[in-house]
């Protein structure tokens, strides 16, 4: 690589990927699990189908509950993971 030229794969800013979900325990305290905790995404969409996928995993983790977020700003939620 050449001095001053970006890396080719980067990680996206937070800019880039404003999507997150808070994962909550049942009395609403937030709940970190390894590998998915800080998962951003592009878009709204994104972020749906990713927790969509995944809630059934979240949930054997003690996470009862999820919270969108686009940046600081709360879309919705807590949304319950209970079958």
């Amino acid at each position: 690589m050449l001095p001053g030229q970006p890396p080719t794969f980067r990680q996206p800013s937070a800019a880039e990927r404003p999507w997150w979900w808070r994962l909550e325990d049942a009395a609403g305290q937030e709940v970190e699990v390894a590998g998915h905790s800080d998962q951003r995404f592009a878009t709204q969409g994104d972020a749906e189908s990713w927790v969509g996928e995944i809630w059934a995993d979240l949930a054997e983790h003690g996470v009862a509950a999820v919270t969108l977020f686009e940046h600081d700003r709360q879309v919705y939620g807590p949304m319950s993971l209970s079958a």
